[in-house]
């Protein structure tokens, strides 16, 4: 099975890189009522005790306090990346020094490293599984089949890993429950909307110096995270053109006030391209060819397949890093087009990227956090497949974090809940 190195054997200074993460994982703290509140919880219950949970994760600051809180919560953890450009290797060591943690995670991984730290987290041979794009349930199911029997249930976080695991679980082929943690009105709503949309464009902004204002942004896709990510571009006095497919998409996003129009058309006129879709090829070969000079192209979606990086270095004459985190592609004409992040999740991969802001994912790890808990405490009540987080739960997290912010709010009197609940009250 796995044979890669926890990080702690594989930095030269582990103590420094250890306290530099500590630094980064304190700041974060701070920042976290809801986190803090559940790791209080965890401590003094250990609900967590016995259970040995197996993470693919974006490992950086706010991460690792999801990863600390399972562990106070009486679990043994092993965690590695769900991105080879995503991973704090600071944070991962300063993780790997955890008691309950061993801490895989190690940035700029090749592939072959990648599915070796994955091997070695499924040593572990976990009895819950929480991933970020569904390649921890994917090896398991793949490549470990006899693991199955004790896996009690598993969370996954992300739009693309929900889309792969009802894809597995139409097929029949996903044998153990997982919570679609991505599809909560607290993810959904916060971390895709005002996460993705925030980070997205602050990575961008960092890593070329350029501004927002009067370009043309296409935005691939209007889901929740294309959303975000045009509604943030448009409050920076950009221009914003929507490419989808799905009609009553486009029609949201045509009565919102964008222009929307094919990718084919988009391509000629747009400066700044990112893609939110979750799905491959989303600009390719045409579009490369009708694009203006000095565009940038970047993607906010899960994998590194949504801009067809093999068709743009077909088309290349000549390639170079323009600045750090961008790399220019010059066509035969003399066009210069610009990728960020090799193409990989941009807020997280490009190398200034910090992610979505700590108080967004207080909230999505809120939900994770009670989820691994409901699994663990209720776990065979649920069948394999994919499951929709139960609703008391999501709002116990939004209740937390009013509490934490000073906010509150109203409550249905008993009249109410009868004759909401009733079908025989008239007007």
């Amino acid at each position: 099975m796995g044979t890669y190195p926890p990080i702690s054997e594989q930095l030269d200074d582990v103590e420094s890189a250890r306290a530099e993460g500590h630094r980064k994982m304190d700041w974060a703290r701070q920042h976290m009522p809801i986190m803090t509140t559940i790791q209080e919880e965890f401590v003094a219950d250990k609900p967590l005790e016995g259970q040995r949970i197996g993470m693919a994760m974006h490992v950086e600051a706010k991460t690792a306090v999801l990863v600390e809180t399972l562990a106070e919560g009486g679990a043994e953890v092993a965690v590695t990346g769900c991105n080879p450009l995503s991973t704090h290797d600071d944070v991962s060591a300063a993780l790997d020094e955890h008691p309950n943690i061993t801490s895989y995670a190690k940035r700029g991984v090749d592939d072959e490293g990648y599915y070796e730290a994955i091997e070695s987290v499924i040593d572990l041979e976990p009895t819950i599984t929480v991933d970020d794009g569904m390649d921890m349930v994917a090896a398991i199911h793949e490549d470990h089949p006899e693991l199955i029997e004790t896996v009690v249930g598993g969370c996954e976080e992300t739009t693309t890993g929900v889309h792969r695991l009802r894809a597995m679980d139409e097929d029949g082929a996903l044998d153990y429950p997982v919570f679609a943690v991505n599809d909560t009105p607290m993810k959904r709503l916060f971390d895709n909307v005002h996460g993705t949309g925030e980070s997205s464009l602050a990575t961008i902004a960092m890593t070329t110096n350029l501004s927002w204002a009067g370009k043309n942004v296409v935005v691939g896709g209007y889901g929740y995270c294309g959303k975000g990510v045009a509604k943030k571009a448009a409050g920076q006095n950009a221009n914003v053109i929507v490419t989808e497919v799905e009609p009553r998409r486009a029609l949201e996003a045509h009565m919102e006030g964008y222009d929307v129009m094919p990718m084919a058309e988009a391509a000629e006129v747009g400066d700044v391209f990112i893609t939110t879709t979750g799905n491959r090829d989303v600009i390719t070969k045409e579009h490369f060819e009708v694009m203006k000079d000095g565009v940038l192209l970047a993607n906010a979606g899960h994998f590194d397949v949504e801009v067809n990086l093999n068709d743009l270095a077909d088309l290349a004459v000549a390639e170079r890093d323009a600045r750090d985190g961008v790399h220019e592609y010059e066509m035969e004409d003399g066009r210069r087009l610009n990728v960020i992040a090799e193409g990989r999740l941009v807020n997280l991969a490009a190398p200034i990227a910090l992610g979505h802001p700590v108080e967004v994912m207080d909230q999505s790890f809120g939900v994770q956090s009670v989820c691994v808990r409901e699994m663990v405490e209720n776990g065979e009540k649920y069948d394999a497949g994919v499951h929709e987080v139960p609703d008391e739960l999501d709002k116990e997290i939004a209740e937390i974090k009013l509490d934490a912010d000073g906010v509150e709010f109203d409550s249905l009197s008993d009249d109410q809940k009868e004759y909401m609940g009733s079908w025989q009250h008239g007007t």
